[in-house]
């Protein structure tokens, strides 16, 4: 078994990317940002945000050091952009503009970005998946690093789509409660990136100096 799959770096790779994309800690926003939403609609929204996910860290894990210098980005260019959006979904949740019904497909949208990325598929998610990746040099490595993302996915799945149980026990203004918290934590995530970004620009056009 060993001869084809790493079971260290598979958990390894798991508790890195459950600990830095905390899918329980993020449900109270996928509540705020589906609020509006039905079950059904709700169920779909889980779906989509994980798959957006799961897509954006493979997408990056296989091919992120290609895809970041085909297109002349740095991580901290990264890393500010997904601080910028969280911050305008931050001011939208604590002014209550998050949930208010919108037309269909909307609510999808919104789950997706910024629910799949950047929050979930963030900038730290990105880089300890690449990092995990290219630390892999045997294909059991490379396997186990594989099916620790997907298994950190199927876990993201598996809690929103039950949020509709939270759901339903919150209730109206229980929920609403969650939303104005969300919206602060969220815009407290959204300065961080801005803040770490800010102070890795700083260092590297000191590094060019």
């Amino acid at each position: 078994m060993s001869s084809v799959f790493d079971l260290a770096v598979f958990v390894s790779t798991f508790v890195t990317l459950f600990v830095i994309m905390d899918p329980v800690g993020n449900l109270p926003i996928f509540l705020s940002l589906t609020s509006t939403m039905t079950v059904h609609e709700r169920h779909r929204a889980a779906v989509a945000a994980t798959a957006v996910s799961l897509g954006v860290i493979a997408a990056f894990a296989f091919g992120g050091p290609y895809i970041l210098s085909f297109l002349g980005i740095s991580l901290p260019a990264l890393q500010l952009a997904g601080g910028l959006l969280l911050l305008i979904v931050a001011m939208q949740l604590l002014s209550g503009q998050a949930e208010e019904p919108g037309p269909s497909g909307s609510g999808a949208a919104v789950a997706l970005v910024p629910m799949g990325t950047p929050l979930m598929a963030g900038p730290g998610a990105i880089v300890a998946a690449m990092l995990a990746m290219q630390d892999a040099q045997a294909t059991p490595q490379i396997v186990a690093v594989s099916l620790g993302v997907v298994a950190v996915h199927l876990v993201i799945a598996a809690s929103l789509w039950f949020s509709d149980i939270v759901h339903r026990l919150l209730g109206v203004s229980g929920t609403t409660l969650v939303t104005r918290l969300s919206g602060m934590l969220l815009a407290a995530i959204a300065v961080q990136l801005v803040a770490t970004a800010t102070f890795a620009f700083v260092d590297m056009y000191r590094a060019r100096m």
